[in-house]
């Protein structure tokens, strides 16, 4: 495949990867809010509500879902250009981080059918914490792709936790700060 076509592919693959979790992202926040509406006035639960769901539909099968689908399309498609790809150690962690991911897309679905039905399992706070696994998908993957072989092993776990870590105090000061 030429050097051009290949990086066309990668493009296209970065650009829906950013929709994919950008979707992934806000859809989690509307999570925190509806569930949040759960604890107004009948009126203005009906209203958040309706709305919600509304939005979340949209937002779930117009842009998550098909810049997932899309996210893998073109990342299969670089895989098949350069077989070579998958006998590099560092592409096998990724695609393990993805495979996560796509876990967490799945989970996230399970959470729109049910608050859809009027379900809530999760607390605002849950959600929260939640939304921060994302995140944390993004700084490894990213981190991985960029420094592929020359990435220093030790250190990036560290860092990883240390992200891990930095995000959960965060949402612990947001917590007391909103109170």
């Amino acid at each position: 495949m030429e050097f051009e076509t290949y990086h066309t592919l990668k493009s296209l693959h970065i650009i829906f990867m950013v929709s994919w979790f950008a979707g992934l992202f806000y859809i989690v926040r509307l999570f925190i809010y509806h569930t949040e509406a759960q604890n107004k006035t009948e009126l203005e639960r009906n209203i958040l509500s309706t709305q919600f769901i509304e939005m979340e539909k949209k937002l779930w099968w117009i842009i998550t879902t098909p810049a997932m689908v899309l996210t893998f399309a073109f990342g299969f498609w670089m895989l098949f250009a350069n077989s070579g790809l998958l006998k590099l150690p560092w592409m096998h962690l990724k695609l393990s981080f993805v495979a996560l991911l796509l876990v967490y897309h799945f989970v996230c679905q399970k959470i729109l059918f049910d608050m859809k039905k009027g379900i809530f399992n999760w607390k605002s706070n849950g959600l929260r914490i939640w939304n921060e696994v994302a995140t944390l998908a993004l700084v490894a993957i990213v981190f991985l792709v960029e420094m592929q072989g020359s990435f220093n092993w030790i250190k990036g776990t560290i860092g990883f936790f240390a992200v891990a870590v930095a995000l959960m105090v965060a949402i612990k000061i947001y917590k007391r700060i909103r109170k």
